[in-house]
This record gives structure tokens, sequence and C-alpha cells, in this order.
């Protein structure tokens, strides 16, 4: 077996509202950074897996995130895996 960390991005899909990124996009204005727009606030998981090789860490990563990390009818998400 080897140990393989998984960097996880869960993100809200483009059609999707994101109030809390609308929220932050408008302090940013309040800052005087009215040039920073369009904010998307998600997750970030990170997590370690033990598997017999890369291609298996990537498949039990990717059951967890369709089952439980991410809500597949709003949100998206990407990951890495790297070997430690």
């Amino acid at each position: 077996m080897t140990k393989f960390q998984a960097e996880i991005d869960v993100m809200p899909k483009k059609e999707i509202l994101d109030p809390q990124g609308k929220a932050v996009s408008g302090s940013m204005k309040n800052l005087g950074l009215s040039e920073i727009d369009n904010i998307r606030i998600g997750k970030h998981i990170t997590l370690e897996i033990d598997a017999e090789n890369a291609e298996a860490a990537h498949a039990k990563v990717e059951q967890a995130c369709k089952s439980l990390l991410a809500n597949l009818i709003m949100e998206s998400y990407t990951f890495e895996i790297k070997a430690i």
C-alpha cells in the first residue's frame, strides 16, 4: 500500500447563485478594490488515502466526492492526487 494525498476543490456551479461570493464582491468595492469582481467561494478539502496505486486512489477519491464531499446538483469538483 502507498499513501496518497488528495487536494480537492469544490465550487458552486457557474449557473448557481453564490450569495457568499456576491457579498464578498460587494465588500471589495467598499474597500476600494472595485477592480475585483465575480468572486465565487467554495471549499478546499485535503485527505490522505491508502491505496495500491494512483489509479485506485483516484477511484476512491472520485467516489468520495460524488457520494459525500460535493452536492452534484449545485457543485462541481476537481482534485489532484500525489504520493506522500
